[in-house]
């Protein structure tokens, strides 16, 4: 799949500019923090993020291991390696959805009072933080006052106010956001060469203005329209039913309801999607409001 064979290895291959932006910063800082917070929607690179970090801060051929003056991370030696292939024992990737409770948080404390094995850190990523139950997040919250020296906790979530503010205050946050349009558009250039795919930049703006903002989503729909060989810009309009959204918006308004939901049935059957066409139905007229009201008080004035 693309979204995982694509995934980005370094801090230049991010392909949210900010977080690019911010993450070289902090790496160029003068001392790391303890406890990382990453905030955002889904298929954002949250994850993909954390992973690049403890690679970093781990590897055995940049700065942090006082070697070149590269602080990314070389993807060559066995630190990186096994980061990778989730296989380093200096880095703990923890699904909270599934791990929340009080006995699974201190064994994970218990285990942060060790020594790295073979890297400089031992780093944390706990996925999905705001399910940790209220007495997990007060055990975790004394290790958070007073880490180790070298431990870093990396908690990821897409719902930052169901978190204590106590481990918020306690964090520096990063703000994910949502995915700007030119950002996915450079994502895409990069997997469609990679992939030889001869694809046009009005096709890439189209799918990123249809990805929801979302990385994954938009090489998950990239991935989609080759496979079913619909990288012409008509005939991916067609399959994402853009261009069957006049027709539906006509029928609404000039038919019967048995006609639209007759017409309904046929998109479904000749393989529609009904979200993205009820999206785009629901921007298109949300757009004609906007330019009637706009309209309306350029008359008055």
């Amino acid at each position: 799949m693309f979204y995982l064979k694509y995934r980005p290895r370094t801090i230049t291959e991010l392909d949210n500019s900010q977080i690019r932006e911010r993450m070289m910063k902090l790496l160029t800082s003068k001392e790391l923090p303890h406890a990382l917070l990453f905030v955002g929607p889904k298929g954002m690179g949250k994850t993909s993020t954390a992973r690049i970090f403890a690679k970093a801060v781990n590897c055995d051929k940049n700065v942090f291991a006082k070697k070149g003056n590269s602080f990314e991370p070389c993807n060559l030696c066995a630190n990186c390696n096994s980061i990778d292939t989730g296989s380093s024992p200096d880095v703990v990737e923890q699904d909270a959805a599934s791990n929340r409770g009080i006995d699974e948080v201190r064994k994970l404390i218990r285990e942060s009072s060790f020594s790295p094995m073979s890297g400089r850190y031992r780093v944390y990523i706990i996925d999905e933080a705001h399910m940790i139950t209220p007495d997990a997040f007060n055990a975790l919250l004394k290790t958070l006052e007073e880490p180790p020296k070298s431990v870093i906790f990396i908690l990821a979530t897409t719902n930052e106010e169901k978190l204590p503010s106590t481990i918020i205050s306690r964090c520096v946050r990063f703000s994910f956001g949502t995915a700007r349009s030119k950002d996915i558009v450079s994502m895409l250039k990069r997997i469609a060469q990679h992939e030889n795919i001869d694809i046009l930049d009005d096709l890439m703006t189209m799918i990123a203005n249809y990805s929801e903002n979302s990385f994954r989503d938009a090489t998950k729909l990239l991935e989609e329209l080759a496979i079913q060989d619909k990288l012409s810009y008509n005939s991916a309009q067609e399959y994402l039913g853009i261009r069957s959204k006049g027709k539906l918006l006509e029928i609404m308004q000039n038919g019967t309801v048995s006609d639209a939901i007759r017409w309904i049935e046929d998109f479904v059957a000749s393989g529609g999607n009904v979200k993205r066409i009820i999206e785009d139905s629901l921007n298109t007229l949300r757009l004609q409001l906007v330019s009637k009201s706009i309209g309306t008080i350029s008359e008055s004035d």
